[in-house]
């Protein structure tokens, strides 16, 4: 991964040939043009949930327009609590309630909260 600097307050990260933008919001001196990094990062929980509840319902042939997820955070500063609501349609078998809830355990990313790395950083020179 490669961090960039385009301009103003936005950063730009360069990974697996995919472009990440950020900016941050007006009130803090950005543009608002794209998600600060914190958002993006409460994003990538929400849709690393989602996937798993996604893959349950289609390995189940159930329709995904019955389905929908509702994320709220608590934060103080630090994000203190997730409330994640899987929104169902009534015509969602009941029997599977309780099951798509548990596959949602298999998210890397609430894995990786759970289990917060270390971090080594420094400052180098440049070789050109």
């Amino acid at each position: 991964m490669k961090i960039f600097f385009p301009g103003g307050r936005r950063i730009s990260a360069e990974y697996k040939g995919h472009t990440i933008e950020t900016d941050q919001s007006i009130r803090s001196g950005g543009e608002g043009l794209h998600p600060n990094p914190f958002d993006l990062f409460k994003a990538s929980l929400g849709t690393c949930i989602g996937y798993y509840v996604m893959r349950f319902c289609l390995e189940r042939e159930i329709p995904l327009d019955w389905v929908h997820l509702e994320i709220d955070f608590q934060e103080d500063g630090y994000i203190k609590t997730v409330d994640i609501h899987i929104i169902v349609d009534p015509q969602f078998p009941e029997k599977y309630l309780k099951a798509v809830v548990k596959a949602t355990e298999s998210c890397k990313v609430k894995k990786q909260l759970i289990h917060p790395p270390s971090y080594e950083i420094d400052a180098v020179y440049a070789e050109y």
